[in-house]
């Protein structure tokens, strides 16, 4: 049986209000995530292939175990979502470029046979005109969209993937 490494992620917070948008006022159940919170987090997992461990340092006085129980469902909550949403875009776009790629391929296929079929006929050779630009723009916006287009978000994708499986504490701060 495989050990799973763990990566650790500590962060000193003055008040859990720090893990929150300023200008957010709802409860922490529903509350916007900071994004300099999530910056923190992104960079600090970058190059990481382990689950994550995020640790939260707060003073003693400061610390609710209600509160920290909602902020981790929140926390995670919020990474299960826009880790969902990303896997939904990423699909597609690729299917997008999967369509855009078959229908180009066709529209060349039809030019051809056009071609073959009606050398010498205006209408076709017109269509054929028409034809050959569009399908090798489908064919490499396709490619594009699947290739190029599906690996922008793949970081993202990634980033809220770890965040949505992270373990969360909350610790007194060291000093």
């Amino acid at each position: 049986m495989d050990k799973v490494e763990h990566y650790e992620i500590r962060m000193q917070l003055d008040s859990y209000e720090d893990i929150f948008s300023d200008f957010d006022p709802r409860p922490f159940h529903e509350r916007a995530l900071s994004d300099d919170f999530l910056a923190e987090a992104k960079k600090a997992s970058i190059d990481k292939t382990e689950e994550i461990d995020i640790f939260f340092f707060l003073p003693k006085t400061k610390r609710d175990a209600k509160s920290e129980a909602t902020i981790k469902k929140r926390i995670l909550a919020h990474s299960k979502r826009h880790f969902t949403i990303l896997q939904k875009d990423q699909k597609k776009i690729v299917k997008m470029g999967g369509i855009f790629t078959v229908i180009g391929v066709v529209l060349m296929v039809i030019a051809t046979f056009s071609l073959y079929k009606y050398e010498r006929n205006l209408v076709a050779s017109l269509i054929i005109i028409i034809l050959e630009p569009a399908s090798w723009f489908l064919f490499w916006e396709g490619l594009n969209l699947v290739i190029f287009s599906s690996k922008k978000k793949q970081p993202e994708l990634i980033f809220y993937e770890k965040m949505s499986r992270a373990h969360i504490f909350f610790a007194n701060k060291e000093t």
